[in-house]
Formats: structure tokens, C-alpha cells, sequence
């Protein structure tokens, strides 16, 4: 088993990156691995309630599906401080899963993992 770190940093600009964090995360968990989705830059706006709505990449299930099930799938989404800020995303308003964390977070979890991939 090991441990996987999913770094996304799209949203709405590129629906179809924005959505294949999740989907990697959810084959992970169904291998027997650990993942954890840590979202940056624009990706971060995707953990507001109703965000991800609309989204629709290219082959893949609507963002909103795949969402729902990352969250019945118990698997953390870490979102950075900063970025959440920037975008009005606060710890009141974010999706089931999601937490904010702060850089020494996720360097630690860098450190911990077995992978870390980049979306």
C-alpha cells in the first residue's frame, strides 16, 4: 500500500484537468492506496459547495459525480490556506473531505508519500 499525493491546481479553465485529480484519487483508494488530493492556485475555488456543479471534462464524468464519490470514499482533499484566501473559500464553506492546510502540511505529507503526482 502506499501513500499518494495528488496535487491539482485547475478549475474551471480546464475542466477536464480540474476533474482527473479525483479520478486518479479514486483509483488509488480502490487499489488499497492512500491518497490525498491537495488542491493550489484555481483548484482551490472547487471546494465550495456547488462549484464543481457544472463541470464537465472532456471523456470524463461530470466533476460533481466524481466528487461524490471522493467523498463516500473517505478520501482527504487538502486545500491550501492560502489559495482558499484568495478565492473567498473559507473553512465554513467547503466541500465534505475538504480541510484547509497551511505549506508545512503539505510538505510533510511530500516527505511521508510514497508518489506524489501533478495535475
Amino acid at each position: 500500500m502506499a501513500k499518494i499525493l495528488i496535487s491539482a491546481k485547475h478549475g474551471t479553465e480546464n475542466p477536464t484537468l480540474a476533474t482527473l485529480p479525483y479520478i486518479a484519487a479514486k483509483a488509488a483508494k480502490a487499489q488499497g492506496h492512500e491518497p490525498i488530493v491537495w488542491l493550489w492556485d484555481e483548484a482551490t475555488a472547487l471546494a465550495r459547495p456547488g462549484a464543481a456543479d457544472h463541470i464537465v471534462g472532456v471523456n470524463v464524468k461530470p466533476l460533481k459525480d466524481v466528487l461524490a464519490e471522493v467523498t463516500e470514499m473517505k478520501i482527504p482533499i487538502w486545500v491550501c490556506k492560502g489559495c482558499a484566501v484568495a478565492r473567498g473559500v473559507g473553512v465554513d464553506t467547503m466541500i465534505p473531505n475538504a480541510e484547509i492546510k497551511e505549506m508545512p502540511d503539505f510538505i510533510q505529507a511530500l516527505i511521508e508519500s510514497d508518489k506524489n503526482v501533478e495535475y
